[in-house]
């Protein structure tokens, strides 16, 4: 974790651009001890490699890593181990590219033509052998890398495709989805398929409806971002004739119309999830199916695959607690009566009148109670506004607004979150019941591992520094005490900090067939069935639940291919979550590039021996101030108070201390922000 030393951002020298015709030796890679394992690159080119069996990452040096390039699987020999330092090895054999493909700026050099990539972790040039076109430098592009024997030479690479000027908007966001390994477009097969779906859709609907349970006639709503164009979910309200009162929560039936190993089936698989950019959403399904077909919009009649709770009306009672009599999982038809944004649905809670108020206040008040009994029971809460840039006709970032988390946020999420525990415990806890092992019955579970104890070690470091006290129990945090820090930092400067300290100490949520339960969270079982118009594990999920509600057993050696997927699938989360930071960026880059000379509030997010880091505080645009810009001075590092001092004003810049700063320079190839402090 360590978030307040970061690696140093000015881009590592390239390596020399040689001819990759000369002749040289191959490297030779002493005997010893090998392993294998994924590289993690910094900006200097030093690689680290995660193995079992080590308690820390193996350090590869730059002259050692050869043609490895982050994240590629490795395999690496041991070097001799000494005592007190970090176990070192050397790259053996590239056991598997991460990627071959990059995207970067075309820079022409002694008559050849290069592509400078724009990742900063790719440490070399790659030259254009094949496909290069004249007068292109200066333009963004795609290539892959066709051959690269050895790091002494530049690799080789093809030109894909030219994207258009460095730093025109579309350009940009192109290069940054490509750069990920995403695709912006749907092939034409792919979009044709989704009309073909579309246009045969009503021919089996009489029949298809007529074999669902039918609840067009309960009260049906849809609460939603107000830019949101697709509509996963869907919350039904109705009092039964016994006081029992019915809460259905209703999701897109997708699989309904994309069929199993279908073409579009399988571009939808590879695609795994949509994207969510700074100015666009790239879906994972075409929009005839993920904005029409599919989407859960007002006044039409819809497929849906649903979760139905029956709750005693004294759940509904403060102090009483909650009570589900039955919960009910199938395929239904719904008519939604109504589309809510959040901001519509909170007015009328708040003004406590208005369309459904009755049925929305109900709902919110259940949901208050739901967040309550998770805390108990030991969930954590992550909570913070989202910041979103809103940009002119010409997608200039003009400024910033914070959405906040409000009631109806939590409403919504709430309901979502029972929909997913219930069904992953319908598949989990029936098997059980059943006597059937977890590898007969193969499901996509969403999972999240308990901390590393090391991390939490420098969590509760981290925090006491900044003047805040948690305590370890058992290599832990009890996550009521993580809950009571993040409600002690609310509204203050270190807020934000604090909070994403809390985050990188934990693990990563993934997906997988192994269920080991959801930490976060505080559930044994929980999987994702919420959002198959968005994420792919949802399609899968809702096909095997299907299965398993028919009777049918899925087959025991679909286990291997299922985790196969589910691997896949987060990998695919983590690259489109980078693509969306990539794209806020460069938006901030855009938008402090716009603004030199002025001064801004911020927050000191990180101390380095090169500078302190400051983020601004209505963008948190990130930026550094240099040391040669802390005036006429020697400042030295104290890491353990997380500050930089001058040695001859005793002049203290300290973690979460807050600033004013002028933007001094901006530099949109690196991403860059330079500021200046103001006294």
């Amino acid at each position: 974790m360590k978030p307040p030393f970061r690696e140093r951002h000015p881009r590592p020298d390239r390596r020399p651009k040689q001819d990759p015709n000369a002749d040289h030796a191959p490297h030779t890679v002493p005997q010893g001890t090998s392993i294998e394992g994924t590289i993690s690159l910094t900006t200097k080119a030093v690689g680290y490699v995660t193995a079992e069996g080590f308690d820390e990452d193996i350090e590869i040096p730059p002259q050692f890593i050869h043609t490895a390039l982050h994240r590629d699987i490795v395999r690496v020999v041991l070097h001799p181990r000494v005592e007190g330092e970090r176990q070192r090895g050397e790259v053996a054999e590239i056991v598997k590219r991460n990627k071959t493909e990059f995207v970067g700026t075309l820079e022409q050099s002694n008559g050849s033509l290069y592509l400078i990539p724009q990742d900063q972790k790719v440490y070399v040039d790659i030259l254009i052998t094949k496909g290069a076109p004249e007068n292109k430098a200066g333009y963004k592009a795609l290539v892959r890398i066709t051959h690269w024997p050895d790091a002494k030479h530049s690799p080789e690479g093809e030109l894909l495709k030219i994207l258009g000027r460095a730093g025109e908007h579309n350009t940009e966001i192109e290069a940054i989805v490509l750069d990920k390994g995403l695709d912006p477009h749907f092939p034409e097969h792919a979009e044709d398929a989704a009309r073909v779906i579309k246009a045969g859709a009503k021919a089996d609907e009489a029949a298809e409806i007529a074999r669902r349970r039918d609840m067009r006639e309960v009260l049906t709503f849809t609460i939603d971002p107000d830019d949101a164009k697709d509509f996963d979910d869907a919350l039904s309200f109705q009092t039964l004739p016994n006081g029992d009162v019915e809460i259905g929560v209703h999701i897109a039936d997708v699989t309904h119309f994309v069929k199993k190993d279908s073409p579009l089936d399988q571009e939808s698989s590879q695609r795994a999830t949509s994207i969510y950019l700074v100015d666009r959403v790239i879906p994972m399904l075409p929009e005839t199916l993920s904005n029409d077909l599919c989407s859960l919009n007002a006044h039409e009649v819809k497929l849906t695959f649903s979760a139905v709770f029956t709750f005693t009306p004294d759940s509904f009672e403060a102090g009483k607690p909650i009570t589900i009599k039955d919960t009910w999982i199938g395929e239904t038809v719904i008519y939604s009566d109504k589309r809510f944004t959040y901001e519509e649905a909170q007015k009328i809670l708040d003004d406590k009148a208005g369309l459904h108020f009755d049925e929305l206040y109900a709902l919110d008040k259940l949901a208050k109670k739901l967040r309550a009994q998770r805390i108990d029971e030991g969930a954590l809460l992550f909570d913070h506004d989202e910041i979103k840039f809103i940009l002119d006709e010409n997608n200039i970032p003009i400024g910033v607004k914070r959405k906040k988390i409000q009631d109806t946020n939590h409403l919504i999420e709430e309901f979502m979150l029972l929909a997913n525990r219930r069904v992953a415990e319908y598949v989990g806890k029936k098997g059980h019941k059943e006597n059937v092992a977890p590898h007969e019955r193969p499901f996509v579970y969403r999972i999240h591992d308990a901390p590393n104890p090391e991390k939490m070690v420098e969590l509760v470091d981290f925090v006491r520094r900044l003047g805040y006290k948690v305590k370890l129990k058992d290599g832990t945090i009890d996550s009521r005490s993580i809950n009571a820090l993040l409600k002690e930092v609310e509204g203050k400067p270190e807020e934000n900090m604090i909070q994403t300290a809390a985050v990188r100490s934990m693990a990563k949520a993934i997906y997988s067939t192994k269920n080991i339960g959801h930490y976060g969270l505080a559930f044994e079982h929980y999987t994702h069935f919420t959002s198959p118009i968005r994420r792919y594990p949802d399609m899968m999920v809702h096909r095997l639940t299907k299965e398993y509600l028919a009777g049918r057993q899925v087959p025991a050696a679909a286990l291997s291919e299922y985790q196969s997927m589910a691997e896949y699938a987060s990998d695919m989360e983590r690259r489109a979550s980078e693509a969306e930071r990539a794209s806020i960026k460069y938006k901030q880059v855009e938008y402090m590039g716009a603004r030199t000379g002025q001064i801004f509030n911020g927050t000191i997010s990180g101390v380095a021996e090169w500078g302190v880091y400051v983020e601004e505080e209505e963008t948190r645009c990130e930026g550094l101030v240099k040391i040669g810009n802390l005036g006429n001075d020697y400042y030295t590092l104290d890491k353990a108070n997380y500050a930089i001092t001058g040695s001859r004003t005793n002049k203290r810049y300290r973690l979460g201390d807050r600033i004013k700063v002028k933007v001094l320079r901006v530099d949109p190839v690196s991403r860059q922000i330079d500021y200046g402090i103001v006294e």
